[in-house]
């Protein structure tokens, strides 16, 4: 208890004040990342940066995130990537890389830096920065906290590479810093106003600060190299017309409607697209004896300056044609209402009552058909009478598309309408206009197949322009209803009436195009089958009416009875059978006929041959083996080829299922053998195979009974195997000629399919389709432009994006995001293309055609504008291109003072009472000297001091070295 109660015995709480503090962590952290960016590598000795090094050069940084309690930092680390570095250690006094950088003259005024380069010109330096969310660096306290850290940090780290600090508000970009060597410092110091004071407002001034603030007390003083670089603006291009004129939309309908009208995209900005053309003009390497500026008078004309030096500064959120019409379709594929929701339920089944239900349009197959002959039937009336039975149930002021603009379009879309033609003329229109497509898709690389659209100037192609210019300009989303609408009703009377679409070629559907391509195409194959049927059906009874007469005529000249017939030819047949049974026959069909000497029975043998086959004969006769006349093989889009392949995969692996694929897929084989049997009556498998797939037939010599070499043939081993489909196939196989079967290819049922889908496709997912003709059309119209202008970097631009688009448009599922990236691309290259026209015609570029060099020059100069961030009048004021942008600032000028443009007046006579140059919009004065700091008999050391005066702006960013061993 004794214990207990001992005072000794209490435990008092021990405070260890070796723990360490958060700001001697925060210093311990920023060692850390120093010594993990290898900054404290001190011994190297590298070349000083060439001239134009922190132009050309690129520029890199690592960041990292460092924390001062619960106060959030960014360090980053900024340094240009070298690539000539000597490793080698260098003298242990020598000055620290960014020292020497204060004295470099190689590299004033890089356009694309970090503002810290343009001031000291800095290589290599590290900055510490409040988070993204952390409030500014404001009281002085702070300030000297952080710069007591960093200070601490070098020292213990031994790192040459200065840091800084940002402090104040980050928008004025202000940065206290600091650099330390062997026994010397340099602090950087920024001081930041609003207003120039006027006794700093010249060089004289700002010499006195310098001066006072490196204080050296040494005579003579030390020469001060002077640089000064002063800015003009030119924002008036009044007396410089812009040369793109944006189109007036409502004149295109006003004259003839052509393709120079609905055939092409507009290109070019809605505004002139130069907003400023900032010159540079340059002292560099003064001294104070050389140049007097003062608050009383200044020797620096701009017209005398050595160095002269151009920018342009492009208009914010430029507004172009040809990137509108792509951006405001491309906005379409997002949406998912359909014809009904846009239009109104009513208007919708008003137009498509009629194509909306299959059951109906095959219903109306069987309905009689007038018999009105093609020849009497003009294609310009049949454009307008499928919708008349529309428009009489509708007011024209309910439609979005009004019917002027509704039929030019259509009249472009289908110019075969404009004028009456026979099928015949149609023809050769067609085969015309597929020759000069074929030439322009070959001297366009076949971009249409790279993007899989559609070939210039097809109809899909065409149809994509007009629906884009619909959607800008007459009316949206609305009116690209109402046109598609329009539209399908003109193909669904085409067909019906037997007229081929214009601007499609013939034959199966190009798989290479996008899908809506190949269902026109499809659409397009069902009328020329359904044209071949009827034409061959009408020769057959021009020759049955022909027969008849012959054997009127022959009966009343001769006494004796007509024979009667021993049986049915097939002609006589085809009568009741062709309304089942139609195929599509080739009009260079040969029937072969026996002579009249032969027997009758003969003739009704052989059917649908075609010619004979390489001489061959049968093998089980001497009758000439003939090429059978078939059907052709159904053609079929992508989406049906998806769709059945679907179909064979779900039959499965089972044996059911393996002989039901079979069938399926052996039912052109089993037409091809069922017209081989009719053309070659007695032939057998053997005979098929040698014509159909001769690898399967398998001939070798052998010796007969005489010891002579023959052939002897067999079919190939697969063809043996016991259940082969070829042989099952060829026993089920009737003797049935090409057009008494049944058809392959139900055009009727195929065509009405496309119809349908036509009619159903919502306007969004019609968007979807065509996207990709119009970033074809796109490109295709840059390429024009950009050949005009020639623009490498646009160029390489543009092969670029082709590749690119080449993969986000063969993809299943277009990605939105992606494309509209792509787009973009589009627009910044539509332009740059732009920009270059209005400075080749501010700069007179067409002018000085007759002058090679002088225009090579000008281009040349133009093209260094859009494609680097300044540009070097070599010659300043006395070169071409100097005269000519001095002429520019003085139109500029006389423009702003009201003063009447004489162009007889000399430019020297004129400025006695304008000015040629207005006030400069900024100058920029570097000063640079070394003398011993803070002691006459300190090492002597360089000084910088970057000043920035400008209207609402003054800035002085200093770099004062001194020595901290003698002092």
């Amino acid at each position: 208890m004794a214990a207990d109660n001992d005072p000794e015995s209490e435990v008092f709480e021990i405070t260890d004040f070796t723990t360490a503090s958060e700001w001697e962590r925060f210093v311990s952290r920023v060692e850390e990342i120093i010594n993990e960016w290898k900054l404290t590598d001190n011994h190297v000795e590298e070349l000083s940066p060439e001239k134009g090094a922190y132009i050309s050069g690129s520029w890199g940084e690592q960041s990292q995130d460092v924390h001062f309690a619960d106060f959030k930092f960014y360090i980053t680390h900024h340094f240009l990537k070298e690539e000539c570095k000597k490793n080698g250690k260098g003298e242990e006094d020598a000055l620290p890389l960014a020292m020497q950088d204060l004295l470099c003259m190689h590299n004033d005024f890089p356009p694309r830096a970090h503002c810290l380069v343009r001031w000291y010109g800095l290589r290599e330096f590290v900055v510490i920065s409040p988070g993204a969310n952390c409030e500014a660096i404001i009281s002085e306290s702070k300030s000297n906290l952080l710069l007591s850290s960093i200070s601490m940090s070098l020292a213990n780290s031994g790192c040459q590479v200065p840091m800084f600090v940002q402090i104040q508000q980050k928008w004025r970009k202000i940065y206290a810093g600091e650099c330390q060597g062997p026994g010397v410092r340099t602090d950087f110091e920024i001081v930041h106003l609003r207003k120039v004071p006027s006794q700093y407002n010249h060089l004289s001034g700002l010499l006195d600060i310098f001066r006072s603030k490196i204080g050296c007390n040494m005579l003579p003083l030390s020469p001060v190299d002077i640089t000064i670089r002063y800015t003009y603006i030119l924002q008036d291009w009044q007396q410089s017309s812009w040369p793109q004129q944006p189109p007036d939309f409502d004149t295109l309908l006003g004259g003839e409607v052509g393709g120079v009208e609905f055939g092409s995209l507009p290109f070019g900005a809605c505004e002139e697209p130069i907003s400023e053309l900032h010159l540079a003009t340059t002292w560099p390497h003064l001294t104070e004896g050389l140049i007097i500026d003062n608050d009383v008078y200044s020797d620096l004309d701009p017209l005398q300056a050595p160095h002269w030096s151009v920018r342009v500064r492009t208009a914010d959120n430029l507004q172009c044609l040809l990137g509108d019409f792509v951006t405001e379709f491309f906005k379409l594929c997002c949406r998912k209402e359909s014809a009904e929701e846009i239009l109104g339920r009513g208007h919708a089944q008003e137009e498509g009552q009629e194509n909306s239900d299959i059951s109906s349009a095959l219903s109306k197959l069987t309905e009689p058909a007038a018999p009105v002959p093609l020849s009497k039937l003009s294609v310009s009336s049949m454009v307008h009478s499928a919708r008349k039975h529309i428009r009489r149930r509708r007011h024209i002021d309910e439609s979005p598309l009004s019917v002027d603009v509704l039929n030019s379009i259509l009249l472009y879309l289908f110019p075969d309408a404009a004028v009456e033609k026979s099928s015949g003329k149609e023809k050769t229109t067609q085969s015309h206009f597929f020759r000069t497509s074929e030439q322009e898709k070959s001297s366009d690389n076949n971009l249409f197949l790279q993007l899989k659209s559609a070939p210039s100037d097809s109809l899909t192609y065409r149809l994509t322009l007009c629906l884009c210019m619909v959607n800008y300009s007459y009316g949206g989303l609305p009116a690209v209803t109402h046109l598609w609408q329009e539209f399908v009703l003109e193909l669904r009377y085409r067909w019906e009436n037997n007229y081929l679409i214009y601007g499609l070629s013939t034959g199966s559907p190009d798989l290479r195009c996008c899908l809506l391509h190949q269902k026109f195409q499809m659409l397009n194959c069902c009328i020329e089958r359904k044209r071949g049927r009827d034409e061959a059906r009408k020769a057959q009874e021009g020759n049955r009416d022909g027969e008849h007469k012959a054997s009127d005529g022959k009966a009343s000249g001769s006494t004796t009875t007509k024979e009667p017939s021993q049986g049915k030819s097939w002609d006589s047949r085809s009568d009741s059978e062709e309304e089942f049974f139609e195929c599509p026959s080739d009009q260079g069909e040969m029937e072969t006929f026996q002579t009249e000497g032969e027997k009758d029975s003969s003739r009704f043998k052989a059917e649908g041959r075609l010619h004979p086959f390489n001489n061959m004969t049968l093998l089980n006769s001497t009758e000439p083996l003939y090429v059978p006349v078939t059907q052709e093989p159904a053609p079929m889009t992508e989406d049906q080829l998806e769709e059945q392949s679907e179909v064979l995969t779900k039959l499965g692996t089972s044996a059911k299922g393996t002989h039901l694929r079979a069938q399926m897929q052996s039912a052109c084989l089993l037409s091809d053998m069922e017209s081989f049997k009719a053309a070659n009556p007695g032939c057998v498998l053997e005979d098929f195979v040698r014509w159909y797939s001769p690898r399967d037939y398998v001939e070798e010599e052998v010796f007969n009974e005489k010891g002579r070499t023959v052939l002897k043939g067999e079919l190939s081993a697969r063809m043996k195997i016991p259940g082969n489909t070829w042989v099952e196939t060829w026993e089920t196989a009737r003797v049935t000629p090409a057009r008494r079967q049944k058809r392959l290819f139900d055009d009727t049922k195929e065509a009405e399919k496309v119809l349908h889908y036509l009619v159903m496709l919502k306007p969004g997912d019609l968007a979807c389709h065509l996207l990709p003709c119009l970033l074809h059309a796109a490109i295709v119209k840059l390429k024009h432009e950009e050949s005009t202008e020639n623009i490498p970097s646009v160029g390489k631009n543009i092969q670029q994006a082709t590749s690119q688009a080449n993969k986000l448009l063969h993809s299943v599922n277009y990605d939105y995001k992606r494309l509209e990236d792509f787009i973009n691309q589009l627009v910044t290259m539509e332009r740059v293309i732009t920009e270059a026209r209005s400075l080749k015609a501010k700069f007179a570029v067409d002018e000085e055609e007759n002058n090679g060099e002088a225009a090579l020059e000008l281009q040349k100069v133009v093209t260094s504008l859009l494609e680097e961030p300044e540009v070097v009048v070599i010659g300043a004021g006395q070169a071409r291109i100097g005269r000519i942008i001095h002429r520019l600032f003085i139109n500029a000028q006389r423009a702003a003072l009201l003063s009447p443009v004489d162009e007889d007046l000399e430019p020297a006579a004129e400025s006695r009472k304008i000015p040629d140059f207005p006030p400069p919009a900024g100058r920029e004065i570097l000063l640079r000297t070394c003398v011993p700091r803070p002691a006459p008999y300190s090492k002597v050391l360089p000084q910088r001091l970057f000043c920035v005066l400008m209207k609402d702006e003054f800035r002085l960013a200093g770099a004062f070295s001194s020595d901290t061993s003698f002092f």
